[in-house]
């Protein structure tokens, strides 16, 4: 059996609204439609929708991004928040086992949780990958399924990069070294 899965990273208020604590803004916002087209064509199909999300406390010393960003995805933060219209698909179909959402705290969506088992329980073998940034947790996500054994489909029209050519570098980048498929 081929399952799909469509995992949608990180769109959230921090990254994708004007006020968000790390925002790719425009290019984010404007992915709203592809992720909402895609996630409603996987619930009518039956298929999984698996919605990980960063979730951090602030000032982590322990925590590398700590160094690298600033304070984001807050849990029980109006920034963590599924963006837009995502959250209200999400509070409306939302369904265990079915439709959820994951607490991730790395850029993987695979580190520190357990995407991998429950996806193999449903007999996924193929992922899609939408949301923020294509250039750090989707690109990260891609890797740890590529090393997991999973068939990658990148969709450019529901993910969005810090800028274009570190997208640019990405999607060749699953094409060349992973195999992915990247389609609009």
């Amino acid at each position: 059996m081929n399952n799909h899965a469509l995992l949608v990273i990180d769109y959230t208020n921090d990254f994708v609204a004007d006020q968000g604590a790390l925002s790719l803004k425009k290019p984010a916002q404007a992915c709203e439609n592809r992720i909402l087209e895609l996630a409603e064509k996987f619930r009518k199909n039956q298929q999984f929708v698996i919605l990980p999300t960063d979730v951090h406390q602030p000032d982590d010393p322990y925590h590398p991004e700590s160094k690298l960003f600033p304070t984001h995805n807050v849990r029980n933060t109006w920034g963590r928040c599924l963006y837009g219209g995502l959250q209200t698909w999400y509070e409306k179909y939302q369904q265990p086992g079915k439709i959820w959402q994951i607490d991730k705290t790395r850029y993987s969506a695979f580190t520190g949780t357990d995407l991998d088992l429950r996806l193999r329980e449903r007999q996924v073998s193929t992922v899609h990958l939408v949301g923020v940034a294509t250039d750090i947790c989707l690109l990260h996500t891609a890797i740890s399924a590529y090393n997991l054994n999973y068939q990658i489909i990148l969709h450019t029209g529901g993910s969005a990069g810090f800028t274009g050519q570190n997208e640019q570098f990405v999607f060749d980048h699953l094409k060349s070294s992973l195999g992915a498929k990247v389609i609009e």
